[in-house]
């Protein structure tokens, strides 16, 4: 069964900032709980997001079990959007859709998260005893990251 996770959030930035931020790998771990164990193995720390751009992690999502997991960049329309999608990590299926829209109070960002569990009837149980829960924790975190960088 596939899941969607919804967030939006107005920053207090021009468009070239925003995008600057989102776009770099680099900054990734900045917006993830440090709980997560969340580490970039690929080295694209001094460059942007380009279509077909592979990236490499280690996530400890649960019990501090360390898993790879590789998404590869499907979609860029400069200073608009970008997905990263899945190719091999704790997901069935993992779409995330990224959005920015420029406005008189500086740049709505939409995050948009398609995804499903494996192991059937066990992944539907996963979701609702916990993944559900963490999915939250990570994107209240990054909220609040977010407000503590671009909207002092």
């Amino acid at each position: 069964m596939k899941h969607r996770l919804y967030r939006e959030q107005q920053l207090n930035c021009d468009i070239e900032t925003a995008w600057d931020f989102f776009s770099s790998p680099k900054n990734l771990s900045t917006i993830t709980p440090k709980d997560m164990g969340f580490t970039v193995l690929t080295d694209h720390n001094s460059e942007q997001i380009t279509e077909g751009m592979v990236i490499d992690y280690i996530v400890s999502p649960l019990l501090k079990v360390p898993l790879k997991w590789r998404t590869r960049i499907t979609h860029v329309k400069p200073n608009k959007s970008f997905t990263d999608f899945q190719e091999k990590g704790p997901y069935k299926y993992w779409n995330h859709f990224h959005e920015f829209i420029p406005n008189k109070d500086g740049v709505l960002m939409k995050d948009t998260v398609d995804y499903e569990l494996p192991f059937g009837f066990l992944g539907k149980i996963a979701h609702l005893l916990f993944v559900k829960k963490k999915l939250a924790h990570i994107f209240d975190f990054r909220y609040s990251v977010l407000e503590k960088l671009f909207n002092k």
